[in-house]
Formats: C-alpha cells, sequence, structure tokens
C-alpha cells in the first residue's frame, strides 16, 4: 500500500512546539493550499490543511518557520476519529510530515534557501543543503556544486 503526499502552500500561522510527556517533541501548523482551477465564480480557491511534525523535524519547523512562509511538506495523511465535548463523533485528516522544505528564497523569507530537515524511516534526522553554490547537495554529494549564483546585475542569461 502507498501512503504518500505532498504539499506545498504558506503557513496560516506560527508553529506550535508542544513536548509529550515522554519529552518528544511535536508541532502542529497548518498550510493554505492554493487550488490549481478557478471556482465557476473565477475565483482560486484555497485549502487549508493541518500538519503535524515529530521530533528533529518538529524542533526544525518550529525553530526557522513562521507564520506567510512558504513550505513543502512530504509525509502521509493520516485520518483520526474522536469524541467531541458534546459526545459527537468527529473525524480529522491531517498531513503527518517526514520531511519539510523551505519552498521561498532566502531573499523572499530570510531563511536559509533550499534547507530541508526530517525523519527518515529508519528514525534517523538527515538535514540536506541543496543551496546554489553550496558544498552539498540534496542528495548528499560532497564538493563543489554544478550551479554558479548570477547575479541580478549580469543582465543576460548564460545560454
Amino acid at each position: 500500500m502507498l501512503n504518500r503526499i505532498v504539499i506545498m502552500g504558506r503557513l496560516t500561522r506560527d508553529p506550535e512546539l508542544r513536548r509529550t510527556q515522554s519529552g518528544t517533541a511535536v508541532t502542529s501548523f497548518s498550510l493554505a493550499v492554493d487550488r490549481d482551477f478557478k471556482s465557476q465564480s473565477g475565483e482560486k480557491e484555497t485549502d487549508f490543511i493541518d500538519v503535524v511534525a515529530w521530533r528533529g523535524t518538529a524542533e526544525f519547523v518550529s525553530k526557522y518557520f513562521s507564520k506567510g512562509r512558504m513550505a513543502v511538506v512530504e509525509g502521509r495523511l493520516q485520518i483520526r476519529d474522536w469524541t467531541d465535548r458534546d459526545g459527537g463523533k468527529r473525524r480529522s485528516a491531517e498531513v503527518v510530515a517526514d520531511n519539510v522544505y523551505f519552498g521561498d528564497s532566502k531573499r523572499d523569507s530570510g531563511g536559509e534557501y533550499g534547507a530541508s530537515y526530517g525523519a527518515s524511516p529508519a528514525g534517523g534526522v538527515p538535514a540536506s543543503y541543496g543551496a546554489p553554490g553550496s558544498r552539498a547537495s540534496a542528495a548528499g554529494f560532497g564538493g563543489e556544486s554544478d550551479f554558479a549564483e548570477i547575479g541580478e546585475e549580469d543582465g543576460e542569461l548564460p545560454f
């Protein structure tokens, strides 16, 4: 079976970092994700998707992300059944994040361009930095990058 989801949107509020009784970090946030099509009235519609991240990913998100920041989340969809205060049965869907990436550039938001942090299936917590001009790529290879950063004053494309 396969349960994978990738979403990209802007945080609707600052992430809330909490800890379980055993000290495990958990953070929750919501992404505003625009639909690819317009409604019959001609307006773009937006879905507000709840996301939860655990352990190192939770700490990373709470440290580097804030309201309005663009994020790309990889994870799985989880459906939870619960009972409200009035005793009614409720159901909610949320994305459990495995990896979270910056979806905007450093210039747009002042963060680390291209950085990501997530928990691997084996339980490790790798960080990958794939910024243009960096010495490490997201694929984990060392050495110089094949990409050169082009300044705005250059005026012409290099091809």
